[in-house]
């Protein structure tokens, strides 16, 4: 099929699939983690994670796992943290890895975690080094928000970084929200408190995105064009196409052709 027909055809899975979250919101799990920037890692190791929050996109309800408050219940206090962190991660993958074991059914919204770099694989990764067995998500039940906007609004509804420019463009209340640069910062200042609050406030904001996209109030950049593409186009790209179609116009057409000569000597 052509493009045209393609974009018609992904924009209407995507609000198929976004209907389909909000139906289910009670069995929608939202999910953001923080980890150390991979970017300043020199010696190939994995980024170490700070922490992780999920939120059911129905009742708000948070639960959260976070590297300083599993310290603090190990009698560690913060200047120890350091010294025995894949002790205290371990443990926080521990408890985090029991809730996935326990919602392994549910819908897991996120955004952009889809790789070793950043991702449920990083996740899954680092819990192996430190001797975790982790269960794994069925990719049946991965959804990238990220994805699903673009697919709905197109490529360019809003500029980059796209997640901060959606806060700002829809009012959206940021208070505690780091930007990529910041939480790298704030990994290498020590400053794990500040990351929790960030992954905690970004659940929060990505649970009020998709509710937004889904009653059709979020705000974008993108044109009724760049929302629906053209219509004509790709219609004329499936009758192109498809051989069917394609003779069921072409009939059509001659009998309209034949209507239009006997009414003009019926005159």
């Amino acid at each position: 099929m052509g493009q045209a027909w393609n974009k018609v055809q992904k924009h209407r899975q995507a609000k198929s699939k976004l209907a389909e979250l909000m139906s289910k919101a009670d069995q929608v799990i939202v999910i953001h983690y923080s980890c150390e920037s991979f970017y300043d890692i020199l010696d190939g190791s994995s980024p170490r994670i700070t922490s992780l929050a999920v939120r059911n996109l129905e009742s708000g309800q948070t639960t959260s796992f976070s590297i300083h408050q599993v310290a603090e219940r190990e009698g560690y206090s913060a200047s120890d943290l350091e010294q025995h962190y894949d002790q205290l991660e371990k443990l926080m993958l521990d408890e985090f890895f029991d809730y996935v074991n326990r919602h392994g059914s549910h819908i897991w919204l996120h955004w952009n975690m889809r790789d070793i770099n950043y991702g449920f694989p990083a996740i899954a990764h680092r819990y192996k080094v430190l001797q975790g067995d982790p269960k794994e998500i069925n990719e049946s039940k991965l959804v990238d928000l990220s994805r699903l906007l673009i697919a709905i609004y197109g490529v360019g509804y809003i500029q980059h970084p796209r997640l901060t420019s959606l806060v700002e463009k829809n009012s959206i209340t940021h208070r505690d929200f780091l930007d990529g640069k910041t939480e790298a910062d704030a990994f290498i200042n020590k400053q794990y408190v500040k990351l929790h609050q960030s992954t905690l406030r970004k659940v929060d904001v990505l649970a009020n995105i998709v509710e937004r996209a889904a009653d059709g109030s979020l705000k974008t950049n993108s044109s009724r064009k760049d929302i629906y593409g053209n219509y004509l186009t790709a219609f004329i790209e499936l009758i192109k196409e498809n051989p069917i179609i394609s003779a069921v116009v072409g009939v059509i057409g001659f009998v309209s052709s034949v209507a239009g000569i006997i009414a003009l000597f019926v005159k």
